[in-house]
Order: C-alpha cells, then structure tokens, then sequence
C-alpha cells in the first residue's frame, strides 16, 4: 500500500484526443472551426442586425438534415411562415423536409401585447423540445435570437439562474445546439449577456462593418474549448445556398509546383522571358495608365484561347463589349473566344458589392467554368472596394485559389508614374508573384515611348535589359536593343542615330569597294606585266638555244676538216672555251 503522504503520478498521454465535432456542411467554416462544431455541447452566433446569424442557425440544420440527422428549430423573433418562405429564397425546402421529419419548426413567437401573469420559466418550452427530439430523434437544435425570450423575465438575476438551466438541460439531452444572439461589437462585448459567452462552449461572432462606403462582413470564432481553430477574421457571404466562408488557412501549403513554360502570345517576349510565362505561376504586369498592360494580357488570352484552353477574364475596369472593341486596334479579336466558349469574361464595378461578394462571384466561376488561366485587370481598381488591407486579403485569397487549383494567374497593376520596381505591386504583394513585367514610359526629345522590362521571373533565365515596344496594328512589336552614349535610345533619337549609322555603312561600303577595285586593277597589271616578262625571258631562252645550236654545228665542222687534213696545223677550241 501507498503511504497516505505520497504524490499520485499523473501517467503521460501519448497523443491527444480529439473532440468529437459535428460537421456544419458548409465547407469554408468547417475549415475555420477544423471539422465542425463541437458535439453534444452549445455553440452562439452573435453579431448584429443583418450579418446572417438567422442564416447560418438554419444552414446548420438544413446541411444536417441533407446528411440524415434530423434537427429542431425554436425562433423566438419570427414566426415559421416566415421562416419557411424565407428559406425558399435560400433554395431551402423546409415544407418538404419537416414531411420527412428531417426538420422540426417550434413556433415560439411570442406576442408582445401578452401580458405576463405568474412566475415565467422555460420548463414549458423544454418539454415540447423534448417530446420532439425523442419523437423525430434529433441530433441537432438551434433556438433562434435566445436573448428574445430572456428578456421576457426581466431580471438579470433570474435571466443568469434560467439560462444556467437551459445550458445543463442542453448538455444533458446531448444536443449538438446553436443559440444566436444579438451584438453588434464583440470588442464591447460586456453587457446584459456577457455571461453567455461564458457558458457555452464555442463562439462564433459575425461583423458587418462599413469602411469607405464600402459594406463588409467578417467572420471570426472567439473561443472554442477543448479544441484549436482559426484565429483570424474570414471573409463571407450570404446568398442563394446560405453562407459562403473563404478561409486562407492552409491555401499556400497545397499549391501545385509551377510547371513549363507556356507563351505570352508574342515571341519577342517569350524571349525575354526566357521562354514564356511558367504554368501554375502569378504574373503581375506593372505600369502607369496606357502603357499596354490590358493589350498584353488580352494577348495572351487569345493565344491560351487559341490553343483551346479556357481563359477566366475578370475585369474592374471596362465591360466585356468595351474591352473586346478597344482591343481591335490592336489587331486582337477577343469576339471569338467568347463565342465559342473558351473565354469567360466575369466584369463588374469595384464599388458595386463588397469585397466578400467579389471573391465569391469568381469562386464561383472559377468552380463551374474551370479554367486553365485567369486574369484579373486590374489589382489597382481592388482597393475601391475598402482598404488597402481587404485588398491585400482579397489577392491573397485569389492568389492562393488559383495555385491550388493549378490555374495560372496573369493580373495588372496601375502604378503611379514610372514607380520604384519595388513599388510595382506593394512590398506584401510583390511576394506573392512569381513573374513581374514592368512597363513604363522615357521622354527624350519631346517624345514619350515605351519600355518594358523583366524584373523577376522564378525558375526562368530572363533578360535583365529594357526593350523599346510598340503597339501598332499587328499588336505589340520589341525593338533591337539600341543603346547609344546617354543609354537606351528610343523613337525619333533611335530613328536619327539609326539613320546616322545607316550612312555610315553605306560611305563605309563605297570606300572598301573602291578599294576592290584599285586592287583587281593593280593585280591585272601585275598579271600582265609577269606575262610581258616571261615573254621576253622565254624568247631569250629560245634565242640562246638557237646560237648553242648553230655554234656545236660550227664546233662539229672544224672537226671534221681537222680529221681529213691530218690534223696539222690546227687547234680545235670547244664551245666551252677549252682547247
């Protein structure tokens, strides 16, 4: 036996046990609260007027109910017609799921011209949940706007001891239950039911703020026991199909590898780029307003298109119809891609929705037209639709859907004047990207043109030299790299110094041909005067071989006279001057 003084040990868990959870069914916020609501145990939807926390209560019922697990719902501020025709706009049938007693409505409206008599308590309200939850078998429970009927006893006293109740009741019936409740900041969240947060065992609150004129809604969970969970504020919506949740947890992680090389539509910029945009990849073009950003994008839109792959174009900036006529001019028809299919442009005004919605709409046409790229014109007309922080969110959101679903992501940015590489995309976005194009413009002499250079392209051997362009009928033409003594020269200085150079070569080549043909000349003299020469030496030659002939003819005569005389008297001297 153990002495009674001795200190238990405390055996170590190998691993942790997870809390049971109940999926929501909506994917975004099962994402944020990692898996689900906690099981068995009370959750609160608090936020203000209009942020959707009715919506999400009855989501989380009708996804359940989709999935086989029957659920109730109380709502104590309006009545179930209206509820029932509310959902309908959702696209929610609740008619035909109470048929299969899926889902429960519990009309607990209550009238506020009733006037109270007696001592008022929830055990009357309880047993009609009860009876339903053994009848239908529930696993799930949400009693809407519950600060509505805690009112009703006009205590705060009593409100606390009745809702202490509500809580042990809920945790043991095993419940997996929702409670909204109204709160418009959850910073000054102290108040008449501040002790709710304390209770329950998640919160989540949601926040419709306005910045800007600009209206948008934020999602964040508060504390969830037992459990970790995403920390951050999330972007949502709500719309036909209830909440839509766009969580950034997790996106960089699953990114696809970028791939090969694929072209921009103009091999002159292939070239640069060392062959082209790399697939999978975030490419930013950068510069100052008409320095062709939309023309190079639409360029490549259309050889992508061409080739028979599907182009997501979402434009901030100009219609559909405007953008396919203003790029005519530039020899690029937008008019049949779209007819056939392959190109879809999503365009709306930046200041027409907020930011949530904006994510949502091309979410969503991303999921239904999957497209192999998307461009995005421009990031610059984003931080209209609030700050500059729901900007940076909201590229960053798209920047990570687009790597984890492959897609190659082409936007633009506006800049103010010629800025600082540096300041092309901002020093949190530029990090983001994996390609920038910088363009710009250069007055020399009373002209502006253009230039366009390549800052950074990941994995590519690019070109680090500014190139002059042009766009003219045919699209976007490079000049030759030129560069003169004051650097880079371009229009009417490249045009005169080319000229220059021109006259140059021309006077250059009259001299050295000149200079061939003095040469041929004299070689032809020399050619004919060495014929002269040899002409002369062979007659020579031929002369003294004569003479030598006829000299041995003389030699050979005296001899033989010499013979017939006897030989006396004579002396025969040869032709080499012996005797």
């Amino acid at each position: 036996m153990a002495a009674q003084n001795e200190t238990p040990v405390l055996k170590a868990v190998t691993a942790p046990f997870p809390l049971p959870r109940v999926p929501t069914g909506n994917p975004g916020l099962d994402e944020v609260l990692f898996g689900g609501l906690p099981k068995g145990r009370t959750t609160i939807f608090s936020g203000g007027p209009g942020c959707g926390k009715s919506i999400m209560g009855l989501e989380f019922l009708v996804r359940g109910a989709l999935a086989g697990q029957p659920g109730i719902l109380v709502p104590f501020e309006e009545r179930v017609e209206a509820v029932r025709a509310n959902a309908l706009t959702l696209g929610w049938d609740l008619a035909a799921l109470e048929k299969q007693n899926l889902i429960m409505l519990v009309d607990a409206h209550i009238d506020h011209e009733m006037i109270l008599s007696g001592r008022f308590d929830l055990h009357g309200l309880l047993a009609i949940i009860d009876g339903a939850a053994r009848f239908m078998k529930a696993e799930r429970l949400v009693l809407d706007a519950i600060d509505v009927l805690l009112r009703y006893f006009n205590d705060p006293a009593r409100e606390r001891e009745q809702f202490f109740f509500l809580n042990d009741w809920l945790l043991n019936r095993g419940l997996t239950t929702v409670l909204t409740v109204k709160r418009s900041d959850f910073s000054n969240a102290a108040g008449r039911y501040e002790f709710l947060d304390y209770l329950t065992d998640c919160v989540v609150h949601l926040d419709q703020r306005v910045n800007q004129q600009v209206a948008t809604r934020r999602l964040r969970v508060i504390k969830y026991r037992g459990s970790n969970y995403g920390r951050n504020e999330y972007p949502y919506v709500t719309g036909p199909g209830g909440i839509t949740v766009i969580p950034i947890s997790g996106a960089e992680l699953r990114h696809k590898p970028l791939g090969k090389p694929v072209t921009s539509g103009q091999v002159q910029v292939d070239e640069m780029l060392g062959g082209g945009y790399t697939q999978n990849s975030c490419i930013l073009i950068a510069g100052p307003s008409g320095t062709g950003k939309t023309t190079l994008a639409s360029i490549f839109t259309r050889a992508a298109c061409e080739r028979g792959e599907k182009v997501l174009f979402v434009g901030f900036e100009e219609s559909a119809e405007a953008l396919t006529s203003a790029m005519l001019s530039s020899g690029t028809d937008l008019r049949p891609a779209i007819k056939k299919g392959s190109l879809l442009p999503l365009t709306a005004m930046p200041e027409a929705m907020g930011i949530e919605e904006h994510l949502v709409r091309i979410a969503k046409a991303v999921d239904e037209f999957a497209p192999q790229y998307m461009v995005l014109d421009a990031m610059s007309a984003v931080r209209r639709m609030g700050s500059d922080r729901a900007a940076f969110d909201f590229l960053v959101r798209l920047v990570g859907l687009s790597r984890e679903k492959g897609i190659t992501f082409l936007l633009t940015n506006q800049t103010k004047g010629n800025e600082q590489m540096g300041e092309l995309a901002g020093e949190e976005a530029s990090s983001l990207v994996d390609t920038i194009i910088s363009l710009r413009y250069i007055e020399v002499g009373g002209e502006t043109n253009r230039l366009i250079g390549i800052v950074k392209s990941r994995g590519m051997k690019h070109s680090n030299q500014l190139r002059e362009f042009r766009i003219t009928d045919g699209g976007v033409e490079l000049a030759k790299i030129y560069v003169g003594e004051g650097g880079v020269l371009t229009g009417a200085a490249r045009q005169e110094k080319e000229a220059q150079d021109a006259t140059e070569y021309r006077r250059t080549v009259a001299v050295m041909e000149a200079k061939r043909s003095e040469i041929l000349r004299r070689k032809a003299e020399l050619q004919a005067e060495t014929a002269r020469l040899t002409a002369a030496v062979e007659q020579a030659e031929i002369e003294l071989t004569q003479i030598e002939i006829e000299q041995q003819k003389s030699v050979e005569g005296q001899g033989r006279r010499f013979a017939m005389r006897g030989g006396d008297g004579f002396v025969l001297v040869d032709t080499q001057g012996g005797i």
